[in-house]
């Protein structure tokens, strides 16, 4: 008879890496304080060996390039973000803070796949059913019954599963789920390693769409070992603010798509509601010839999102000045505040600076550096912009504007939204007459011509 052998090891919170002693730094990833310890039971069963079925060898060539079966989600954005659809056999992690509607938007989707006529599973280890119940009377629109299971067994809930075959199970959350043969706490490192191994066995030999609900840190990384992350096969981030009305679904892994689409959603009472024109959302409400307010655009995957920027300098009491940025990378604006301090001539060394990406957004793309330049000069000069200025362009550190990609979708969403005017760098600003024709083109090279065209 197989005899099970516990012992104690230490996990890495950060990257799984396994140790048989404690240490202070971790050495897979280099982090301090990251090893943890786990009872870990393992079992001494001789006959595993002789079950094993041998592995069968595939040419390349012998591999079908066929289209992956997608299935609607009744939500085009999270079909944008998924790539196209839900994929069977897929095994998706949904993150976010509490409350910012992870269990809210999965819910819509499984009313959309029962009233399709899908079987669909909702597996629950922090809600009873009649809370679910309450949920789904809230959204309204449930034609047809979906299945409903609270459990946190991983073991009885994936039982119950092979033997209906669902078309797609969710999974809330991964931190409740524990498996039997596994001593320690539910939501420690190697309960949410075992437990999201036996779903991505389930997902992958019965062909089904699994959607998992991850509890995040304060640092608003997915809770558990990192390689959670790696070991599902997309990632979905839900950003903004719990009392913000908007929220921004973003993909950060996706193996069947693009990752870096995006999904804007409304919190109203009956659910999610898409936003369509994410663009005229972030713009509503902008100041009118307010100093320190600038329009920039951003690529997020094949969409341009408009957004605007604000700037506050002001001069400093203290002897250090004080510097803030919301949604922007705090490094990048105290680099562009030192570019236009050496380069432009500014005495910024004085003065309190403070950034802020208006929305709720949180954006890193290189070409909004030019939108923060002129959001700060507007500021410091105390002159506006004028209201129909669109600006885009990558700033370096010797204070040249560089091209970015996407420009003609950059200048045809300014064009949309009414835009007359467009500050880009000057070696992209060579477009299609057409579109010359409709917005003023001003190209730049560096910071100082930015200067004398504002």
């Amino acid at each position: 008879m197989a005899k099970n052998k516990t012992k104690t090891i230490f996990f890495c919170k950060e990257c799984g890496y396994e140790s048989s002693k404690w240490m202070g730094q971790c050495p897979g990833c280099r982090q301090w304080n990251t090893l943890v310890e786990e009872k870990v039971t393992k079992s001494s069963g001789a006959g595993k060996a002789g079950s094993v079925e041998k592995a069968r060898l595939t040419g390349l060539f012998d591999v079908s390039t066929k289209e992956e079966d997608r299935m609607p989600s009744g939500l085009p954005e999270l079909d944008r973000v998924l790539g196209g659809g839900i994929v069977r056999g897929s095994l998706t992690l949904v993150g976010g803070d509490p409350g910012i509607g992870k269990s809210t938007l999965l819910l819509q989707v499984c009313r959309y796949m029962a009233n399709q006529g899908r079987s669909v599973i909702y597996v629950s280890g922090e809600e009873s059913l009649k809370q679910i119940r309450m949920r789904a009377d809230r959204l309204g629109g449930f034609e047809k019954n979906v299945g409903l299971l609270c459990e946190t067994d991983i073991g009885a809930a994936a039982e119950v599963v092979r033997s209906r075959r669902p078309d797609m199970v969710v999974v809330d959350s991964v931190q409740t789920m524990y498996a039997e043969e596994i001593s320690s706490a539910p939501g420690s490192v190697s309960q949410v390693r075992e437990v999201t191994s036996v779903l991505m066995q389930l997902a992958k030999q019965e062909g089904i769409a699994v959607f998992l609900v991850g509890h995040v840190t304060k640092e608003g990384v997915v809770a558990g070992p990192r390689t959670l992350e790696h070991m599902v096969d997309t990632v979905l981030y839900f950003e903004g603010e719990r009392n913000a009305v908007y929220r921004v679904l973003r993909g950060v892994k996706n193996r069947f798509g693009s990752t870096n689409e995006i999904g804007v959603f409304e919190m109203k009472q009956e659910g999610l509601i898409e936003v369509r024109n994410p663009s005229q959302v972030m713009l509503d409400g902008r100041p009118v010839d307010a100093a320190g307010s600038a329009v920039v655009c951003s690529m997020e995957g094949s969409r341009p999102l408009l957004i605007e920027i604000q700037a506050l300098v002001s001069h400093s009491s203290f002897n250090i000045p004080r510097r803030t940025t919301v949604g922007i990378d705090f490094n990048r604006v105290n680099l562009l505040l030192a570019v236009l301090e050496k380069r432009a001539g500014m005495q910024l060394g004085g003065c309190d600076a403070y950034v802020n990406l208006a929305g709720g957004m949180k954006l890193g793309e290189p070409a909004i550096d030019l939108g923060i330049v002129c959001a700060i000069i507007s500021s410091y000069r105390n002159i506006p912009i004028s209201e129909g200025t669109l600006i885009f362009g990558e700033v370096g550190l010797t204070g040249e504007v560089r091209g970015v990609s996407y420009v003609e979708q950059r200048i045809q969403e300014g064009i949309k939204m009414g835009f007359t005017r467009c500050i880009l760098p000057k070696t992209g600003s060579n477009v299609q007459s057409d579109l010359a024709d409709k917005i003023e083109l001003i190209g730049v090279s560096n910071v100082r011509e930015v200067i004398s065209k504002l």
